[in-house]
C-alpha cells in the first residue's frame, strides 16, 4: 500500500450526481431509523415506570415535549435528531433523569468518527489536512473538526499514557520477554531520542506492551531504571527468557533486577553485525550458513553449523567470526524452551515489525516537536497495533514454561 505524503494530500471532492443522491439517501435513512430506536427507547422506559402514579392517579413519569435538534457527525455525514424530553414529577429524592443509551449527552460524533480522526493522524495527516481528509471522507458538513481537535486529542493521549507507564503489573507473570532501543530525531532538540520498549508474553500466550520510555542511548542505567520501575508496580516474578540484541545496558540491568530471567540474543541483529564485517559479494552465501545455525533441529547439529561458520571465515575475517563466537551461548538458549516458541524467541522481531509503522509516521510529520510528544505518539501506535497481536504458537505450553519445566532441544525433559 503506498501511503500518500500529507504535504500535498488533496481529496477530490465527488462531483457525481449519482453519488451525491445515495448519500443523501443513506443519511436520510440513518436519521428516521436513529429517530425511531430513540422513540421505541423513549417508550419503553416510560412503560417500565407506568405504575407511578401521584395521588390523581396521573404519570409521575410522562413524556415533555422535545430537547433541542442536535447534530450528529456519523460516517454517511451530519445527521439531525430530536430527541423527546421526559419527565419525572415524583420529589427530588425519587426524581430519576432518563438518560439515552443511544444518544448520550453531549454527543456530537459518532463512535466510529472518533476513531477515524487519531486513526488518520496516527497514519500520518497532519492536523493542518485533518478538516480536509474528514470533509472527504463524511460530507462537507463535518464541522467543529479542525486542527484544533487534533490537539485536544493529542493532549488527551498525554494523559492516557501518563496513566498507563503508571499502572499497576501486580500479579502478572511473562514468561518471555522482548526489550528493544529505537531512535528519534526531535526537531526542537539537538539530541536524538531513544525510546526504550519492553514487550511481554503472557501466561495465556497473549502479546502486551510492558514498558515505553526514554533513555540516555540504551546505557545500563536507562535500562535499570524501566527495569526496576516494573518491579516496583508488580512485577515480582522473573520471566523465564529475555530476548534483544546485544546493547549490553540491557543485559547487564537485566542481570541485576531480574536475575533468574535466561538471555537470548536476537539472531535478526547478529547477523546484520557479523555481514557487516565481511564483503558483499560474500554475505548471501554467509547468510545462508547463519540460517543454518539458528534453523537447525537440535543445539547440536546448531553448534555444528556454528563451528562450519567459524572454519569457514576466521582466517581471512577474523571480525566476523568474533561478533559471532562472542555471543555463541546466548545465541543458541531458546533450543531450552518449546519447540513452538522458537520462531517467536529468536529474534526481536515483535517490536521490529511494529516499529515499522511508528518510523513510517515519525517521517512523515519530519520528526516529532518534543521528546513527550514523540513519547506519546511511540506508546498510541503501539497501543493501535496491539489490536492486531497474535497470540503466541503453542500458547497452552506457556503455565508450564512459568511453572519451571525443562526442555531440551524443544521437548519437554521434567515435569514441574
Amino acid at each position: 500500500m503506498v501511503e500518500a505524503n500529507p504535504e500535498s494530500f488533496t481529496f477530490p471532492a465527488d462531483k457525481s450526481p449519482a453519488g451525491d443522491l445515495l448519500t443523501a439517501k443513506l443519511r436520510e435513512g440513518v436519521q428516521k431509523m436513529l429517530a425511531s430506536a430513540i422513540e421505541e427507547e423513549v417508550a419503553a422506559y416510560l412503560a417500565a415506570r407506568s405504575q407511578l402514579r401521584d395521588h390523581a392517579g396521573h404519570q409521575e413519569v410522562v413524556r415533555n415535549g422535545h430537547l433541542p435538534t442536535r447534530e450528529i457527525l456519523t460516517g454517511v455525514g451530519t445527521i439531525q435528531v430530536t430527541q423527546p424530553r421526559v419527565r419525572d414529577r415524583r420529589g427530588p429524592e425519587q426524581r430519576e433523569k432518563f438518560t439515552s443509551q443511544l444518544l448520550p449527552p453531549y454527543l456530537r460524533k459518532a463512535k466510529n468518527i472518533e476513531e477515524l480522526i487519531p486513526w488518520l493522524y496516527l497514519k500520518g495527516i497532519s492536523t493542518g489536512d485533518m478538516g480536509e481528509a474528514l470533509q472527504a471522507l463524511t460530507g462537507p458538513a463535518a464541522g467543529g473538526l479542525s486542527a484544533s481537535t487534533v490537539t485536544r486529542l493529542k493532549e488527551a493521549w498525554e494523559q492516557e499514557f501518563k496513566a498507563w507507564r503508571s499502572r499497576s503489573l501486580e500479579g502478572k507473570k511473562y514468561a518471555y520477554l522482548w526489550a528493544d532501543g529505537v531512535h528519534f530525531n526531535l526537531r526542537l532538540e539537538e539530541d536524538r531520542l531513544c525510546v526504550l520498549v519492553l514487550m511481554g508474553a503472557t501466561e495465556d500466550g497473549t502479546k502486551e506492551l510492558i514498558a515505553v520510555t526514554d533513555g540516555y542511548r540504551e546505557s545500563e542505567q536507562s535500562w535499570s531504571a524501566l527495569l526496576l520501575d516494573v518491579k516496583h508496580r508488580g512485577l515480582s516474578v522473573d520471566p523465564k527468557l529475555a530476548t534483544g540484541d546485544g546493547a549490553l545496558g540491557f543485559w547487564a540491568a537485566l542481570r541485576k533486577v531480574f536475575p533468574r530471567t535466561q538471555e537470548q540474543r536476537c539472531w535478526v541483529h547478529k547477523s546484520g553485525n557479523v555481514l557487516d564485517q565481511l564483503p558483499k559479494r560474500l554475505q548471501p552465501e554467509a547468510l545462508d550458513k547463519l540460517h543454518q545455525i539458528w534453523m537447525a533441529p537440535t543445539k547440536q547439529t546448531a553448534n555444528q553449523a556454528f563451528n562450519l561458520f567459524l572454519a569457514t571465515y576466521r582466517a581471512k575475517y577474523p571480525g566476523a567470526v568474533e561478533r559471532l563466537e562472542k555471543d555463541r551461548d546466548v545465541l543458541l538458549t531458546f533450543y531450552d524452551f518449546p519447540a513452538e516458541h522458537w520462531v517467536h524467541l529468536r529474534t526481536t522481531n515483535p517490536i521490529e515489525s511494529t516499529f515499522a509503522t511508528v518510523r513510517l509516521r515519525h517521517d512523515k510529520t519530519r520528526n516529532n516537536g518534543s521528546r513527550t510528544a514523540c513519547l506519546t505518539m511511540v506508546f498510541k501506535l503501539l497501543e493501535n497495533a496491539a489490536k492486531t497481536w497474535r497470540k503466541l504458537n503453542g500458547a497452552n505450553l506457556l503455565p508450564a514454561v512459568v511453572a519451571g519445566v525443562i526442555y531440551e532441544d524443544g521437548i519437554q525433559k521434567t515435569a514441574a
